[in-house]
């Protein structure tokens, strides 16, 4: 398994795991130092590797820190979808790779988007990489125009 394939894995699972216990019991994803070791604890519970981790964190907290703006870029090209109404891991994974094309620019998009896709594959529905792919897709294609 490529190892930033992973560090995605990872990350993925923090973010749904957060969103999920926002919205089932109310409670905010940590910050700051919490933040920090709540993923140690994830990363040595699943037992990610240390040189993994760095970029896993980022993506994690990245995406944390931005999902405002990261919501609006979907909400702008999902059409007659809101994020709020989204399957979990759909939602997670597309601010995630939104994330990662709008702040990683020495990753190539199509990589960020062959890696959503595959992970939309490894954890959600039959539906969920075409769902993926086209937002990213258009998300992609408007950062190049």
């Amino acid at each position: 398994m490529k190892s930033r394939h992973r560090a995605r894995e990872a990350a993925l699972q923090i973010l749904y795991r957060y969103d999920l216990s926002l919205h089932s019991t109310g409670t905010k994803p940590p910050s700051g130092t919490a933040l920090a070791e709540d993923m140690v604890r994830h990363f040595e519970h699943f037992q990610v590797i240390p040189d993994l981790r760095p970029f896993s964190a980022e993506l994690v907290a990245g995406t944390l820190m931005n999902q405002e703006s990261l919501d609006e870029a979907i909400e702008k090209h999902a059409v007659n979808w809101k994020v709020s109404r989204m399957a979990f891991i759909d939602r997670c994974l597309l601010r995630m790779a939104t994330y990662e094309m709008k702040n990683f620019p020495d990753t190539p998009p199509s990589v960020v988007m062959d890696e959503a896709i595959e992970l939309a594959k490894q954890f959600g529905t039959a539906e969920t990489p075409s769902f993926v792919n086209g937002i990213l897709d258009a998300i992609q294609q408007e950062k190049l125009a």
